[in-house]
């Protein structure tokens, strides 16, 4: 029988008083980082038990695929101690659920991969000698690094585990922003990227320098992307909201700026401000109304982002940026990574979006109908329950099936929370053998499936009502 080789999650934003996974003092919005909460500990314990059904005793690997910590609204001493009471959780001495842990940083927790990619190049520079020419600093790493002994450690995350005396010798690997997954004879890969980069807005860096020289291409290869925009990624979406109490005000925006009116007449008050504070030349009337105009045109463009499309799974400027992700960059990668063609059989798991699905797609640069998964996420985004939002963790078995376990979905009705088990097909194809196996262990109206929808159905309600209170108080 099949059993469980990898589970993936992603977008827990540790450390967010908005994502279900962080425990909250009371009634408020005030963070218990000390303490594990309620839809963390049932989690673990679901997890726990579906683990424990492999067959063969052997632990998986966990796959963190990007926004774990919460490293743009949240201070890192927060979301840090938030991540160790998961660690606790999964990890507890004599029942340790995993055999490794794999991070693959994404937008929101991007400056764990500065941290070790940098790190990893001051040990490297050691070896050369004074005079002598230092290499680049590299901005990526080898897609297929499950077993490389070169795959650098997330250096804040491994030293934060090895506190705790059972893990001394535990080491967190890092990939980023690819990670795969190849079987023995090379014609079947899982594909993992934190989603980030099919998003028009995390390229804005390089959309800058083609506005001011026409002449130069977007990139293509993602060594580049990543080096064109890593800079933009790590300040806005990883390290802005952790600016003292200028971040608290960014956290405040950030927040409105899922609705489009809210950030609208945000950013309308600071032009307004800008003219009324300052007396300085060409601060009139007119150029506050063109402030405001092109406030206007940034409200668009952010509020739009993919997590504020409340109708569809992916809107169509998103699909549009997965195919091209897909078509381009992540097929150089596998290709010169793996040194050979497209495998046969593709998977490709993401998240970022807090969307998610699974279906299976074509694709213009494969061979043939790929897998497609987003794991969603587990944050409150929005007053109103939005039923597309929601949670999964993606299960893979040792011949790389690949089933989507459905957590929950957003939803106004407590009693219509429900986990599903989940799998991408097309027409005429059957259901792999691993998806029958995890749906027969898993009965969403018994335990421990059924305490764990009642207690997010909870959780996903009161942050909602938090939300709205501190945007009300705000505005």
């Amino acid at each position: 029988m099949p059993d469980i080789r990898y589970v993936c999650l992603s977008d827990m934003h540790l450390g967010e008083e908005d994502s279900i996974l962080t425990n909250l003092k009371g009634a408020g919005s005030e963070i218990d980082p000390l303490k594990a909460g309620p839809v963390m500990k049932q989690l673990a314990e679901c997890l726990r038990g579906l683990i424990s059904k492999n067959e063969d005793n052997k632990k998986p690997t966990l796959i963190l695929n990007g926004d774990i910590l919460e490293l743009a609204l949240s201070n890192t001493n927060l979301a840090a101690m938030v991540f160790e009471r998961f660690i606790e959780l999964i990890m507890p001495k004599g029942g340790e659920m995993f055999e490794r842990i794999l991070y693959i940083p994404g937008n929101h927790d991007h400056h764990l991969w500065e941290l070790a990619r940098e790190t990893q190049y001051v040990n490297h520079m050691k070896k050369f000698k004074p005079g002598e020419e230092l290499p680049i600093p590299w901005h990526t790493t080898n897609m297929f690094v499950e077993n490389a002994p070169y795959s650098p450690p997330s250096y804040f995350l491994t030293n934060l585990v090895k506190r705790s005396e059972h893990l001394r010798d535990f080491v967190i690997a890092t990939a980023y922003p690819n990670f795969g997954l190849l079987s023995r004879d090379q014609q079947k890969c899982v594909m993992f990227h934190h989603g980030h980069y099919i998003e028009t807005i995390y390229h804005g860096m390089s959309i800058f320098k083609n506005l001011l020289h026409e002449k130069h291409n977007m990139p293509e290869n993602i060594y580049d992307i990543e080096a064109e925009n890593f800079a933009w990624i790590d300040f806005f979406w990883s390290a802005l909201g952790r600016s003292g109490k200028a971040g608290q005000e960014m956290e405040t925006l950030y927040e409105k700026m899922i609705d489009r009116e809210e950030f609208e007449n945000a950013l309308s008050a600071f032009a307004d401000n800008l003219g009324k504070r300052y007396n300085l030349p060409g601060i009139d009337w007119l150029t506050v109304k063109g402030l405001k105009v092109l406030f206007g045109y940034l409200a668009d463009m952010v509020a739009g982002r993919e997590r504020a499309y409340k109708d569809q799974v992916l809107s169509n400027d998103t699909e549009s940026g997965l195919r091209k992700y897909m078509n381009v960059p992540l097929k150089q990668q596998i290709m010169t990574d793996c040194k050979q063609n497209i495998p046969s059989d593709v998977t490709f798991v993401f998240g970022h979006t807090h969307k998610p699905f699974q279906n299976d797609m074509m694709f213009t640069e494969y061979p043939g109908w790929v897998n497609v998964y987003n794991t969603g996420g587990w944050v409150v985004d929005t007053i109103e329950p939005q039923p597309i939002h929601g949670g999964a963790m993606v299960l893979i078995d040792e011949d790389l099936h690949a089933v989507s376990l459905r957590l929950y979905n957003e939803n106004a009705d407590p009693d219509a929370y429900a986990v599903k088990v989940e799998e991408a097909t097309h027409a005429g194809e059957e259901s792999n053998p691993f998806h029958k196996r995890i749906a027969g262990m898993v009965d969403p109206s018994g335990e421990p499936w059924k305490r764990f929808s009642r207690i997010v159905a909870r959780a996903v309600y009161e942050r909602a009502q938090l939300l709205r209170a501190r945007i009300q108080e705000k505005s």
